[in-house]
């Protein structure tokens, strides 16, 4: 079994075999997209384009309108989650808001 030393030392070797192959990786990747931008005349905005959306999707948590309305108190609620206890295990018919 190797010392602590010993897996230091091949700690330190093995990292720098890693960011070597990274390296390497990484030339050899941005030669075929560099290949690939000449091959179809591709352009940086053709690569990234701006980001900009047409239309905007909904934002998760957004309000919605209550949908029920105690008469009694006058609290409401959207249907949405745990029902209230004004309106729990009723009829939710005549709590609908018009």
């Amino acid at each position: 079994m190797a010392t602590y030393k010993e897996l230091l030392k091949q700690q330190e070797a093995l990292a720098i075999q890693i960011e070597a192959a990274r390296k390497s990786e990484i030339a050899d990747a941005v030669a075929k997209v560099r290949a690939v931008i000449e091959e179809y005349g591709l352009s940086a905005a053709d690569v990234f384009p701006s980001g900009r959306r047409t239309a905007r999707a909904p934002r998760a948590g957004s309000k919605v309108p209550p949908k029920y309305r105690d008469p009694a108190t006058g609290q409401t609620w959207t249907g949405r989650g745990k029902e209230p206890k004004w309106i729990e295990g009723k009829d939710r018919t005549p709590f609908l808001i018009a």
